[in-house]
């Protein structure tokens, strides 16, 4: 993504979301999978008097797995429609001990040493400068506490660049995934300890993936046939897409790390 500004970025990902709000949380997706929710939580070996912090929180539902297991969850997002999701399904839940703050996660003034845990979830490859923001996220952990990254790996280093030009396609918000080794410098740069490091599949269908984002229809059409090509073993996307069940399936690669 060529000479985008900050601003830039931000206004895009304010767009793509505001969009995707309403079916973020689609059944046809796995964000919200109560399996992989659980694994989430699960990893993370929360303390019912932590403090978290969730940085690109989305519609929280990450936040709200977490809060019953802890004192309090702060949910951090650019985008007010996707907050709001966020909010209303709290209230539902009945769960009482969360915040939801609008606004950018390089530009907010928080205390230093505020939270038991940060976390972002699916956010850092929507980030121009994830340096920067991993820093402020560290910049607010307690010295014992646990910076937390879950996102998606990028393809082999060959198939990269086709990889993210289909993902920006798709979702204009996109900017790159990051490879292993390139999360795992994040907390080397930062002097973290990394406790752990795993990497779980995650089926998505291609119809569920562009409809979530609305893509059009001439690119959807685009991208489709360029599946279609990889199956019929022509040139490699990155996706290794599949069939299952009459429609095309790729799996996206989570990579969860936990580090303090």
């Amino acid at each position: 993504m060529a000479n985008i500004t900050e601003k830039e970025q931000l206004e895009a990902i304010r767009s793509s979301f505001g969009t995707q709000a309403d079916n973020f949380e689609s059944s046809a997706m796995n964000f919200t999978k109560q399996e992989f929710l659980d694994y989430t939580v699960k990893a993370m070996e929360l303390n019912k008097n932590d403090t978290v912090w969730e940085v690109a929180a989305g519609t929280c539902v990450c936040g709200r797995a977490i809060a019953p297991f802890v004192r309090e969850v702060t949910c951090l997002d650019i985008t007010p429609e996707m907050l709001q999701v966020g909010k209303e399904a709290a209230q539902k839940q009945g769960l009482t001990n969360m915040k939801f703050v609008v606004g950018d996660a390089a530009n907010i003034s928080l205390k230093e040493n505020s939270f038991d845990v940060v976390i972002s979830r699916l956010a850092f490859h929507h980030m121009l400068n994830p340096e920067r923001i991993f820093s402020e996220m560290k910049k607010v952990l307690k010295p014992s506490g646990k910076l937390v990254l879950i996102d998606m790996e990028a393809a082999t280093e060959e198939l990269r660049n086709t990889e993210d030009e289909i993902e920006k396609l798709r979702d204009y918000s996109h900017v790159k995934n990051l490879s292993i080794k390139e999360m795992l410098s994040l907390y080397e740069n930062e002097k973290l300890e990394v406790l752990k490091c795993e990497s779980t599949k995650i089926p998505v269908s291609i119809e569920a993936w562009m409809e979530l984002t609305k893509t059009p229809k001439p690119i959807r059409e685009d991208i489709t046939n360029r599946m279609l090509c990889e199956l019929e073993g022509g040139k490699a996307t990155g996706f290794e897409p599949y069939c299952k069940g009459g429609q095309i399936y790729f799996n996206q690669r989570w990579i969860l790390i936990v580090g303090k």
